[in-house]
């Protein structure tokens, strides 16, 4: 018998720096409406989906820039979200910046399940670009200025009659994010993103977006048995383009659909958990083929050893 799951991804356009968490929430809302239209049962938004991606600017007093951050999940502002949620009996997967109680700032994502209930938390794991404030840039890219690298690893959640993960914008670009939520025999991987088309520390992969975020989702799905859905925030904003191209990728590595615009945007796929079964039981088959006692580099280094 299958187990179908149908998943919409709810690819957002531009903020910019003057819409309002109300206004974006507005939109938010409008994509799940559009989304249970379509039958969805669960709608992944993308990374950091409540505000414009501040980090392309530097402040040196980063307590400056906590209006961007949420202090509590929900808000009274965000509230509507899981309120509509609630009605519609639709769950969603969200992202955006986390500031805790103790002061740690984080890259977080959330799932709610149909009852407008968080399940599950994940907080970005390979946080990329820089630390110090480097003025001859087009941009900014600070995120690790802004956010705290976590520690808590790549968890996989039992929610929507499958085995869940979550990973943010650049864990998508590391094998191991998707080998180690394999190993906890992921189905689903849901994943939030924000990627400037333009590459400042080396151009000539601008023209290559679209097709290195397209390879290393497939390739993470189909080597791992799993789905994997990728949600863009895009377009033109505050002058930067960012890529949009968000697709739900079966375990095949097959795009099973795919935006066609970088504005608001909503795609879905019916997916049977059980076709992963046909990767991890074969090819993928961990238990069977795998040799762990030849990996030890992969944990016992971090960078290249030329030795």
């Amino acid at each position: 018998m299958s187990r179908n799951l149908h998943v919409a991804a709810a690819q957002l356009g531009p903020i910019q720096k003057s819409d309002s968490r109300t206004e974006v929430v507005a939109r938010l809302i409008e994509l799940l409406r559009q989304a249970h239209s379509k039958k969805a049962e669960l709608v992944v938004f993308p990374e950091l989906a409540l505000t414009t991606f501040f980090p392309r600017w530097f402040v040196d007093d980063i307590t400056e820039a906590d209006h961007w951050y949420e202090t509590e999940m929900p808000s009274k502002v965000t509230q509507p979200l899981f309120d509509e949620a609630k009605k519609l009996q639709v769950g969603f997967c969200l992202g955006y910046a986390e500031l805790t109680a103790t002061n740690e700032r984080f890259n977080t994502q959330i799932l709610v399940d149909r009852s407008g209930n968080t399940v599950a938390k994940y907080r970005k794991v390979h946080i990329p670009g820089h630390e110090e404030h480097e003025p001859d840039r087009p941009f900014q890219h600070a995120e690790r200025y802004y956010f705290t690298p976590s520690n808590e690893g790549f968890g996989v959640w039992k929610a929507f009659g499958g085995r869940i993960g979550m990973m943010i914008c650049n864990d998508r670009r590391w094998p191991e994010t998707y080998r180690v939520m394999g190993l906890q025999g992921v189905e689903m991987i849901l994943c939030g993103y924000n990627t400037p088309l333009h590459y400042v520390p080396d151009p000539s992969q601008d023209v290559l977006q679209g097709f290195h975020n397209a390879l290393v989702m497939q390739s993470g799905a189909y080597q791992n048995g799993t789905f994997v859905v990728g949600v863009a925030k895009g377009g033109i904003e505050e002058g930067v383009d960012g890529l949009a191209d968000s697709s739900i990728i079966g375990p095949s590595g097959e795009i099973l659909a795919k935006t066609v615009t970088s504005a608001d945007e909503v795609i879905t796929a019916v997916c049977d958990l059980d076709w992963c079964n046909n990767y991890k039981n074969t090819l993928f088959n961990f238990d069977r083929y795998r040799r762990p006692e030849v990996y030890g580099r992969i944990t016992g280094q971090r960078g290249t050893s030329l030795d």
